[in-house]
């Protein structure tokens, strides 16, 4: 059973920077791709990064490419993935999670992670 705790989000103005972190515990975490999605108000949960089990590769959904960076502990010692984001805009609204799916390979679909954090809310002001 891996458990994932999300931190790092709060109130940025437009324009601004955060950076999520997603420590993962209790299981081997370089057996799994992670990715971070995010769900809005009212909206179903979307795929906004991800990055392989081997950190050698990411994938963005297109509206924060440029903007946003995940990255992984690169010898997987701390069991850290990261999203650094860079010109927050006020659609970037939403609770952040983090996910691990078993497998080397990232995927833009939720039910292929087998586990999830709780959350962190990240919230953009105009």
């Amino acid at each position: 059973q891996v458990q994932l705790v999300e931190s790092g989000g709060g109130l940025v103005q437009a324009g601004g920077s955060l950076r999520l972190s997603c420590a993962a515990s209790g299981g081997t975490f370089s057996a799994y791709a992670m990715g971070w999605f995010r769900q809005a108000p009212g909206k179903e949960r979307e795929f906004v990064a991800g990055i392989r089990r081997s950190g050698g590769t990411t994938q963005y959904t297109d509206s924060v490419k440029d903007r946003f960076t995940i990255s992984r502990d690169r010898d997987n010692v701390k069991s850290t993935v990261y999203l650094q984001m860079n010109s927050l805009k006020p659609d970037d609204t939403a609770v952040y999670y983090c996910a691990a799916r078993p497998a080397f390979f990232v995927s833009i679909t939720p039910n292929e992670y087998r586990y999830w954090g709780q959350g962190t809310q990240v919230t953009v002001s105009s």
